[in-house]
């Protein structure tokens, strides 16, 4: 199979859509989240979405398969919250080997089955390293500023055994998404790093970071050149940004990247802005032709979509996409 360094250079690549907006769809209840294996667990686990790839593989495997069929090049894990960090929350820390190897075996197989059938439209698989729920540059508590909820060493070996987990399972790339504090980030693509040498293995890294408002910095208050600096000693496939914004709203930020940066440029933006009941009302129609400004500026090389985004607003992307020219990247 050609490797996606490669393929970035010759074809702009389509990222799948939202895995939350699809799961929601299913109206699973508290005990098709415990499935067999977790029907007796002692606290309620329902809305832990990522623990669907043990407890309800085959609704996954549906999703991924959807945006698969819309022409996504790329498919996520199901892993946005498999960290012993975020898992806390549910008290599943032991688990998050099992979570994150079943999520990339998963993807994984439905990838590959895709490839088999048309083997010049290679299907990868992006393992999805989210944030987390805490913040390594800021305190939690106003009234005491120099608190830290977690350390960069906390985030290193959460972040090395997630990581891990997913390469084992097989995954093609790590995305690194929805970074809304830098150094959450460069404890992930240090563990990262670890993981490369410890092994001697090359795996491609894509960073996306989130914009969070029309201040255009990140939430620990970084501009997006600021953002691209600071993580420009690392290696990467590509830089971008995703969540928070619409695709309109993401332009300018895009901007920044594509003339500052030599490397691939993704964007996978929400469809719009929530209204009133936290729901995304932008048509797939309505975000392609948003996203066709990014192609008429020759501004991205991976585009996709996060909140709100379903199989309808990938195919409308993909579709639209095929007729352009990726931008042109030299560090490859």
């Amino acid at each position: 199979m050609e490797n996606i360094q490669k393929i970035i250079q010759d074809k702009i690549l389509v990222l799948d859509g939202a895995m939350g907006t699809m799961i929601q769809q299913y109206k699973f209840t508290e005990e098709d989240y415990r499935g067999e294996q977790f029907k007796d667990f002692k606290i309620s686990v329902k809305g832990n979405n990522d623990m669907l790839s043990i407890t309800q593989p085959e609704a996954i495997k549906e999703i991924h398969k959807k945006y698969l069929e819309a022409g996504a090049d790329i498919i996520e894990t199901n892993t946005f919250s498999s960290t012993t960090i975020a898992m806390a929350d549910y008290e599943m820390e032991d688990y998050v080997y099992e979570l994150n190897y079943q999520s990339a075996k998963i993807a994984k197989e439905v990838a590959d089955e895709f490839t088999a059938k048309n083997p010049d439209k290679p299907r990868f698989v992006a393992g999805s390293i989210g944030p987390t729920n805490r913040t390594a540059s800021m305190s939690p508590d106003v009234n005491d500023p120099g608190f830290r909820a977690v350390t960069f060493e906390d985030l290193r070996v959460a972040y090395k055994q997630q990581a891990e987990a997913l390469i084992d399972g097989g995954v093609d790339v790590l995305l690194v998404e929805t970074v809304f504090d830098t150094l959450n980030a460069k404890a992930a693509l240090f563990a990262i790093e670890e993981i490369k040498a410890e092994r001697n293995i090359d795996i491609p890294i894509m960073l996306s970071g989130t914009i969070t408002d029309a201040s255009g910095r990140t939430l620990s208050g970084q501009t997006a050149e600021a953002f691209l600096i600071s993580v420009s000693h690392i290696p990467l496939l590509s830089v971008g940004f995703n969540c928070a914004l619409g695709a309109s709203q993401l332009t300018p930020h895009l901007e920044v990247l594509a003339q500052k940066s030599d490397l691939g440029i993704s964007a996978h933006p929400n469809a719009g802005l929530p209204n009133a009941f936290g729901e995304y009302d932008e048509t797939p129609e309505m975000m392609a032709n948003q996203i066709k400004e990014y192609l008429d500026k020759n501004l991205i090389n991976i585009i996709g979509g996060c909140c709100g985004t379903t199989p309808a607003h990938i195919k409308a992307i993909a579709d639209m996409v095929k007729d352009y020219k990726p931008r042109v990247v030299t560090s490859c």
